[in-house]
């Protein structure tokens, strides 16, 4: 029954990544993205769950063998590389080479693995603090820069080449 309860516990991090993804998630589909709320929280809650499995593999078995090797940090890498992978994905250049799309939510992607990272460590306020700045970020300094995209190059005028916007 001990097991049961520790596990649990471990199961607050996921939990918590699951909530904090989803706002980030949340965000990016009420813009109509194209990796929304579901995307996020599988990021964020796998990120959470693959902590959470490194340091319980950890505690059981670091003093078993001085032969075994164990590297959360390595964890940490896998999991970065494992979402760059992903927002590598995500980023496309369009079609009359002006520029790449995707960026944010492939950056978006990688914060949001950041924020499972922190639950899985149960590491609550970092989490909870780095979303309400992420959700800044891509909710308020958002708008703020579409606002001065519209300001510099209004509707309908074209850019110096000829194309419209």
């Amino acid at each position: 029954m001990e097991t049961f309860w520790n596990e649990l516990r471990l199961m607050q991090g996921l939990l918590a990544a699951f909530v904090l993804s989803g706002l980030i998630g949340w965000e990016r589909e009420r813009l109509g993205r194209g990796a929304g709320l579901r995307t996020y929280i599988l990021i964020g809650v796998s990120a959470a769950l693959f902590v959470v499995l490194a340091d319980t593999l950890i505690f059981r078995f670091a003093d078993d063998s001085e032969q075994v090797r164990f590297d959360l940090v390595g964890v940490l890498g896998a999991v970065v590389s494992g979402v760059s992978f992903l927002g590598a994905g995500a980023i496309f250049s369009d079609r009359r080479g002006q520029g790449a799309k995707g960026l944010t939510t492939a950056a978006g992607m990688l914060a949001t693995a950041g924020v499972g990272v922190a639950c899985g460590l149960h590491l609550y306020v970092l989490a909870t603090g780095a979303t309400l700045l992420f959700l800044f970020t891509l909710g308020v300094l958002g708008r703020l820069t579409e606002s001065v995209k519209e300001r510099e190059n209004p509707a309908g005028q074209s850019r110096p080449d000829g194309e419209p916007e």
